[in-house]
């Protein structure tokens, strides 16, 4: 669904509905975190939330689509912690991608192996802007993601972060055409992923933004300019470099965030990047989530 009317109620992503926009744009620039630290929710243990922790982690995503938990946990392996708070959030639905553990969760550290080298997470290079699954089919499109810490680097390996809602009324407020054409569903095309003469996933084309029955915006983008083929387009074009434009630079909505043991991001598949990072005698670990599921009550 790309923004059509629906029922009578109120429909902010629907262009021809100026005024349920900006009703709605008022209120989310309001609501939403102005620093990093106003993300952030302590929390004792993630595998048993208190009511109080649930409802301050579900506050934060209304608002920002993510949060910042600050658990007790420290360098407890446990893979336990992602999936149980994961669960008590709604997020049940792991998406068992290409590189994922046997429990369909990603231990994101260096790695050589034949299976991990050539990807970029299993590396210590950066990695650009993107939502995480942008070239995952219609029917498995990751709605939520969450990263778990348990060693970070000595040096780098930040996350910076952006709220795919806020890209998408600066695009809007610049000319509504650009979210026309982003929602366009040949917009942004992801080739195949071939090795040697293996096929290990088909092309999968689709728009940028989307709209589902329950009524909330996702997003599938990557700033990897070998890996993507756009519409050819000169609308399509000029809303990919003003949206380019809004990640390289920086507005009162860009966060950047190093998590610490214990510590972890929950998120609606916002955007997000990671910079470049070095080792010390531990090697960095994060464990990596993807749901098919968005985060209940946001």
């Amino acid at each position: 669904m790309n923004g059509q009317s629906v029922d009578g109620e109120p429909y902010p992503f629907d262009l021809d509905r100026p005024d349920d926009y900006a009703c709605w744009r008022e209120r989310k620039l309001d609501e939403h975190p102005a620093r990093v630290d106003d993300l952030i929710v302590e929390i004792l243990d993630p595998r048993h939330l208190s009511t109080t922790e649930h409802e301050a982690i579900l506050t934060r995503c209304r608002q920002a689509n993510m949060v910042i938990y600050a658990s007790r946990s420290g360098d407890d392996p446990d893979k336990d912690i992602p999936r149980l708070l994961g669960a008590q959030l709604g997020l049940t639905r792991l998406d068992r991608n290409l590189g994922a553990d046997e429990d369909a969760i990603s231990s994101l550290t260096v790695r050589s192996d034949a299976l991990h080298r050539g990807y970029i997470p299993y590396s210590n290079r950066p990695i650009a802007w993107h939502t995480d699954g942008y070239y995952n089919p219609p029917e498995h499109q990751i709605h939520g993601m969450l990263l778990h810490c348990v060693q970070p680097a000595v040096i780098g390996g930040e996350n910076h972060l952006l709220d795919h809602e806020i890209l998408y009324i600066l695009l809007r407020d610049r000319n509504p055409e650009y979210i026309r054409a982003l929602m366009h569903p040949r917009a942004m095309t992801i080739p195949a992923n071939v090795v040697g003469d293996k096929e290990l996933r088909p092309e999968q084309t689709g728009p940028v933004f989307s709209v589902y029955p329950d009524r909330h915006l996702h997003m599938r983008y990557t700033d990897r300019a070998r890996s993507i083929r756009w519409r050819d387009n000169p609308l399509t074009a000029e809303a990919v470099a003003y949206l380019k434009g809004i990640l390289d630079g920086t507005t009162t909505w860009h966060f950047s965030a190093k998590l610490e043991p214990g510590w972890g991001l929950v998120n609606n598949n916002t955007l997000h990047t990671r910079t470049r990072f070095e080792d010390g005698e531990r090697p960095r670990l994060l464990y990596r989530a993807r749901y098919y599921d968005r985060i209940s009550g946001t």
